[in-house]
């Protein structure tokens, strides 16, 4: 389609735009690449459907010399992209999943989840709700075989992981595990946040100086999520009631937050940390703010000191669970 072929309705820079016509252009994230062996970090990957009622897919991740004595942790990674753009396939997010899963030594699951507005929220959060559940059918004899979720994973060593919008499902998946019979199957150990996408209709922190970016931001969730709440609604706004008792109710026991000094919302990763911290939650929480960078910066700019610092700091955090002799 020509970008001129009709007139924009609205622009939802730097994501989409959309024309008086109906059609949906997408911007951002479109670019794909395939799986498969990566020379640089010796990481194989491969694509599997894991819902077929829905089309849902992922991409697997595992060190190219794994061996089936030898269980590693699962990262289960949702990425971002403001619930509208990005895949798994993303190059960005290939790259960095590979070299996440190669300084950590683990297996890494990506979920494809759908996108808005063709798939209105809550979508992106169901179906990543069913990619753990089908991550956990694994351990029933008669589930999944996946062999290389079957074979190398160890299911007492599962960790959730995002950035932007890929942390707020981490955050809401955490919560609802709490109250069902998959925490039965599924060890949580940690959560790592990378510039999660909280919000929230009054400004907080670098908020209050840069109305412009407010603007955008709250224009991005009025798009994707358009309730009567706005930006108050509880997907993006936790706190939206002043309170932090739910956090009580993560099922894990460590979560990393990692924050960007530049970034418009890391007053909502600090805010996060510090409900976190006070809300009776028994496990542990820890956080850092990388300087004199922006949102998700480590996905645009992988091969930079702050980027490899980043993935070095969550790579540790995953380590600190591992069982002896992984």
């Amino acid at each position: 389609m020509e970008s001129n072929a009709s007139e924009v309705s609205l622009d939802l820079f730097p994501y989409l735009k959309v024309y008086k016509n109906g059609t949906l252009e997408r911007i951002a994230g479109v670019e794909v690449v395939p799986p498969g062996l990566d020379p640089e970090t010796n990481v194989l990957s491969k694509d599997i459907v894991i819902i077929p009622e829905t089309g849902v897919s992922a991409r697997i991740y595992v060190p190219n010399l794994i061996s089936e004595d030898r269980k590693l942790p699962l990262v289960v990674y949702f990425h971002g992209g403001a619930f509208c753009v990005a895949s798994p396939a993303f190059p960005p997010y290939h790259t960095s999943l590979n070299k996440l899963v190669a300084e950590a030594n683990i297996i890494a699951l990506s979920v494809d989840y759908r996108l808005v507005p063709e798939h209105p929220l809550p979508t992106a959060y169901e179906d990543s709700w069913a990619a753990l559940q089908w991550i956990a059918s694994h351990k029933d004899e008669d589930g999944n075989q996946e062999a290389w979720i079957k074979d190398y994973v160890e299911f007492e060593q599962v960790f959730l992981a995002g950035d932007s919008a890929g942390g707020n499902i981490a955050h809401h998946l955490a919560l609802r595990i709490k109250e069902s019979n998959l925490g039965q199957k599924l060890k949580i150990l940690g959560i790592g946040m990378i510039h999660p996408y909280f919000w929230g209709a009054s400004p907080i922190g670098p908020e209050l100086n840069d109305r412009s970016r407010k603007e955008l931001v709250d224009k991005w969730w009025l798009y994707v999520c358009p309730t009567d709440k706005g930006c108050d609604d509880p997907l993006i706004n936790p706190f939206v009631d002043g309170e932090s008792a739910d956090l009580a109710g993560l099922a894990c026991d460590r979560i990393l937050i990692i924050v960007a000094e530049k970034d418009i919302l890391k007053g909502r990763g600090w805010l996060y940390y510090d409900k976190l911290v006070k809300s009776g939650w028994k496990g542990k929480a820890e956080i850092m703010e990388t300087e004199g960078e922006d949102h998700v910066f480590h996905i645009f700019n992988p091969d930079c000191d702050n980027a490899n610092r980043l993935i070095k700091r969550l790579a540790s955090f995953l380590n600190q669970g591992k069982l002896p002799f992984q």
